[in-house]
């Protein structure tokens, strides 16, 4: 390649690091929450600083040839924004925040952290989904959906955007909102790794904020999965969609001495009385609990920060899941041959209840069910006890492989693709995005799903 091809521009505030520069590695691996980073290796890394940085990176891309794959905040379990070759264009720092609470929007950058807009927005009274973990970058959270706190309520929060600011293909910026460029709007809210842009701003709605937060908790041994996983099933449909009802099975469970389960229903109310009301149903929760607790109100930050205690920082993670309608019957056996498997703490299976009441508008996120499955591998180096660490690698592929007969699909926040295959977008709205990246990025600037060839969509025109 030429020097000129391969030169920013004088005004490029940001970073780039290419394969054989010092720097590289520490910038590779700085993309990733997860410290088991897979053996890929982006041509280049650019570092974002600002918008102009964004248009220069792609421009360069195209000077070069070079596929983008995008990175905001890194949580991706599968690192699927670090692949082999191309670029790697980190916007991390395009992390601006302004509020309008007279016109109840915002607009974020993609690289503002959930709980730093949360704790904006808590201090004017004012809410959005953010994503139940500390430390998620808006960007890949809005591309892939969006599955966040008080989401059964006020749906997905990609449905909260109202518009973006991208880059596209061609190096150029546009907005794009339901009245111009409608179709990168679609595919905006819900096409995840595979939407064919960069965005640099969000454009959101929000909401008033709940008066009462908080969560109420039961703690079980392993051996009341049965009772339990039965209980959820038959209950979920009618929870109040202000309550998120989930356990947690893991080996370090507060309470218990080994397996044990915890269960959790989250509440965003209008006041304590309705909070109390709407936890009516636990009242029939299964009898035996080692100990459980009333309603504790609390902020969403200590939540937040009590679900981190499961995700912990400088770990290894191996991640899968699935959406699922399937009976507790066809369930339980894979389950309990699961939990038999369980590897240590910080490794756990989460099951939420979903059960999807409102109606979606059109847009590309179109995967979801009455059950929302997650199991995570977590251990903290390669060093760990060999055979341990190679157990918690391989415990939540095999167990959703196992699983897999009985799932309807996947989400695309704790995807695995590049290990398996798995139907994460209706057929119809995969077959549009595809013909929109074949029009808007005919020369496939932008990677595609993992474990899906970057020429696939344009073959399936």
């Amino acid at each position: 390649m030429s020097d000129a091809a391969t030169q920013q521009p004088a005004d490029f505030a940001g970073k780039a690091f290419r394969r054989s520069d010092q720097g590289y590695e520490a910038a590779r691996r700085a993309s990733c929450r997860n410290v088991n980073l897979p053996d890929r290796f982006p041509d280049i890394i650019v570092q974002a600083e600002n918008e102009n940085d964004v248009i220069a990176a792609v421009r360069l891309a195209n000077a070069n040839t070079w596929t983008i794959a995008t990175r905001s905040g890194g949580h991706s379990w599968s690192c699927n924004h670090v692949r082999d070759g191309g670029m790697l264009l980190d916007v991390s720092r395009l992390d601006a925040v302004t509020i309008d609470a007279r016109q109840m929007s915002a607009a974020v950058g993609p690289g503002c952290r959930g709980n730093q807009v949360n704790r904006l927005l808590a201090a004017q009274k004012l809410f959005f989904p953010i994503g139940h973990c500390e430390g998620v970058g808006l960007g890949g959270f809005l591309l892939q959906g969006g599955f966040g706190w008080h989401s059964r309520a006020v749906g997905m929060a990609c449905e909260s955007v109202l518009g973006i600011d991208y880059v596209g293909a061609d190096g150029a910026l546009r907005h794009a909102s339901a009245s111009e460029n409608a179709d990168v709007y679609w595919a905006a809210r819900g096409a995840g790794p595979g939407f064919f842009g960069v965005i640099t701003r969000f454009y959101l709605k929000l909401y008033r904020r709940p008066k009462v937060i908080g969560a109420k908790l039961a703690f079980y041994t392993a051996d009341h999965l049965e009772q339990i996983v039965r209980w959820a099933h038959q209950v979920g449909p009618q929870v109040p969609l202000s309550i998120e009802l989930m356990f947690m099975v893991s080996r370090c469970i507060p309470f218990i001495d080994g397996p044990g389960i915890m269960v959790v229903a989250p509440v965003f109310a209008d006041s304590i009385f309705a909070a109390w009301k709407d936890l009516d149903f636990m009242k029939t929760r299964p009898p035996g609990a080692k100990r459980a607790t009333p309603f504790i109100p609390m902020r969403l930050s200590t939540l937040s920060a009590r679900v981190m205690s499961h995700y912990p920082d400088n770990h290894r993670y191996a991640v899968d899941n699935m959406w699922t309608r399937a009976s507790p019957d066809a369930l339980l056996p894979a389950l309990k041959r699961i939990v038999a498997k369980l590897p240590p703490a910080p490794s756990h299976i989460l099951w939420m209840n979903w059960a999807p009441r409102l109606r979606r508008p059109d847009m590309a996120f179109s995967s979801e069910d009455e059950i929302y499955v997650a199991m995570y591998g977590v251990w903290r180096d390669a060093g760990d006890a060999g055979k341990a660490a190679n157990k918690a690698a391989s415990w939540a592929l095999d167990g959703m492989t196992d699983l897999a007969p009985l799932a309807t699909g996947i989400q695309l926040a704790d995807e695995n693709l590049g290990a398996r295959a798995a139907r994460f977008m209706a057929q119809a709205n995969l077959a549009r995005l595809d013909r929109l990246k074949t029009s808007l990025d005919p020369a496939g600037r932008f990677h595609s799903y993992m474990g899906r060839p970057d020429g696939q969509a344009r073959n399936n025109r």
